[in-house]
């Protein structure tokens, strides 16, 4: 089944520095029906406007990743990580036994959009990590590039951050004409968001801030729009 939810069926939540768009309850929006999905428990699409940002808050267990659309985002955190993380770059943050971290947008002039999702760990009681890595724009264009994979696999990508869960998250850019085939194994589910322009999925489209949540579909058949335009950019999560 692949069920599609339109991106104006988001919750939407605003503030003087701050639009965001919650998938899944998240802070005051509650939804019995809509907690999460398999590990997935949260997936924001957050807007920060210039010098606006997250003071320090705290997080345990929990794998959070972050994957910048267009702007900037700094980082720091209570393990003395601190880093700013721009398009192209993905990074992962184990909060395990417990840290506090904080995100700013550090332009004054640029708003910054970010993806920001959490996995439940398949392994409690970590230790807080944090990494971060980067890709090329040419490396997801016209196919499926791993971007995070479950921690300890084999042949890890080198642009791949470790998530302790058994969880992929591959990120693509699909222009008119171009396609890409994908093998959803038994018992596994997919995740998938449209960053922007237009995709197909399955013969079903799928436009800009919608999303996808798919079980017991084996092959996913996935296409640029042939409608003009921008190419499809788009995450998609391999889940269990």
């Amino acid at each position: 089944m692949i069920q599609r939810i339109p991106s104006a069926d988001r919750y939407h939540a605003e503030n003087e520095w701050l639009s965001a768009y919650w998938h899944f309850s998240f802070d005051y929006y509650r939804d019995p029906a809509n907690i999460s999905f398999g590990p997935l428990r949260v997936f924001n699409n957050d807007t920060i406007a210039p010098g606006g940002g997250f003071p320090l808050h705290p997080h345990r267990e929990m794998e959070i990743v972050t994957y910048v659309i267009k702007g900037r985002l700094e980082h720091r955190d209570t393990m003395g990580n601190s880093g700013v993380i721009r398009p192209g770059e993905i990074q992962r943050m184990s909060a395990g036994t417990g840290l506090r971290h904080s995100e700013f947008n550090p332009s004054d002039t640029e708003p910054t959009e970010i993806v920001q999702l959490w996995l439940f760990p398949a392994i409690p009681q970590l230790t807080p990590s944090w990494e971060q890595k980067s890709y090329s724009s040419q490396e997801h264009q016209g196919h499926l590039l791993p971007i995070a994979v479950l921690a300890g696999s084999a042949n890890k990508p080198a642009q791949a951050v470790e998530v302790h869960q058994d969880a992929t998250i591959y990120t693509s850019q699909l222009a008119a004409g171009q396609s890409v085939t994908y093998t959803l194994a038994p018992t596994r589910r997919a995740y998938i968001f449209v960053i922007g322009g237009q995709i197909s999925v399955n013969g079903q489209s799928l436009n800009k801030g919608d999303q996808a949540r798919i079980t017991d579909v084996s092959e996913l058949r996935l296409a640029g729009s042939n409608n003009g335009g921008a190419a499809g950019d788009f995450l998609l999560l391999d889940l269990p």
